[in-house]
């Protein structure tokens, strides 16, 4: 099963494809432009990240998920917390601008260059957020590295391992199937990432199509995303380590997720004292994208509380 957990967070990358097309949506005109891309050496690879908002507030690293690169994070939700924090978005091992070098790729390889990175930019310690496989690499850095990490935001989480509720058969099948066009297949997994209701207004739904056409793949070289699969399939999970986290925690979802079903976030949350949830009513598996200025409110809420 976890080899079938590697196929579906697949879905992840044509979200990234919506994300790049987010500053359509209704006050956008507001959203500042992406600051430029810089590079940093960390250990055997060369990271690409940004950073948003001023150098004096405290930072927020900001972990992607599979296949997907730092544009995949929306831009509204970006402006909202940059207003607070001096974010860092980069590009995990081997996607987008950062190089593959020649460790090999796993969950714990992922955090540790995670850690390698703050190390690199003088950060001691920040709080961070990751979404869907992003969960797992913060999971591994908080019990790697504890004392890197203030805060703790799991978007979309599960603790991996035969302790996740695992997504309906339906679900794996569609995400399965690699017949049609990029186009065609994005057309069969959007509505796994984002419920009917939503997808059935016709301004939401003209969004996504206006972006189906930018393609991800040129960033995302297919053997590094067959790469970052096999880290998924392999990792062990967490859920006898969790108890160990010693963070505060924000365990955040959306109740119509059908990928990383919900309730895997109460699994996580039960076994981290004093853990937040947070379910977003009708969000699916792309909630964040549906729902940026909610979604950054809950996020600022548990950060900027004692």
């Amino acid at each position: 099963m976890r080899k079938t957990l590697a196929v579906l967070i697949a879905a992840v990358i044509i979200a990234g494809a919506v994300a790049a097309g987010g500053c359509s949506r209704k006050n956008a005109q507001s959203v500042s432009p992406k600051p430029d891309t810089e590079t940093i050496q960390v250990g055997d690879i060369t990271v690409a990240y940004r950073v948003y908002g001023s150098a004096k507030s405290y930072p927020l690293i900001m972990i992607m998920g599979f296949s997907g690169t730092q544009d995949t994070w929306d831009p509204m939700v970006l402006r909202d917390l940059a207003r607070e924090y001096r974010l860092i978005t980069f590009d995990n091992r081997g996607m987008g601008d950062s190089t593959t070098g020649y460790s090999k790729f796993t969950i714990t390889q992922f955090a540790d260059d995670t850690a390698g990175l703050m190390q690199a930019l003088s950060i001691k310690q920040a709080n961070v957020l990751g979404w869907s496989m992003g969960t797992y690499i913060a999971q591994e850095l908080v019990l790697r590295h504890p004392g890197a990490v203030n805060k703790l935001v799991l978007y979309a989480a599960d603790c991996g391992g035969t302790q996740a509720i695992k997504p309906q058969p339906s679900v794996v099948q569609t995400l399965m199937d690699p017949s049609g066009t990029l186009a065609q297949r994005a057309e069969r997994i959007i509505p796994l990432l984002f419920p009917a209701p939503w997808l059935a207004k016709k301004s939401n739904r003209a969004y996504l199509k206006k972006t189906l056409g930018a393609s991800p793949e040129a960033r995302v070289p297919s053997d590094n995303a067959m790469k970052q699969g096999f880290a998924i399939a392999s990792w062990g999970g967490s859920y006898d380590r969790l108890p160990e986290i010693t963070s505060p925690t924000l365990l955040v979802t959306g109740t119509e997720d059908v990928i990383i079903p919900p309730g895997n976030s109460g699994i996580i949350a039960s076994r981290i004292s004093g853990a937040w949830t947070s379910y977003l009513r009708g969000g699916g598996h792309g909630v964040m994208l549906q729902y940026p200025l909610e979604f950054a409110r809950i996020l600022l809420g548990f950060l900027a509380s004692p």
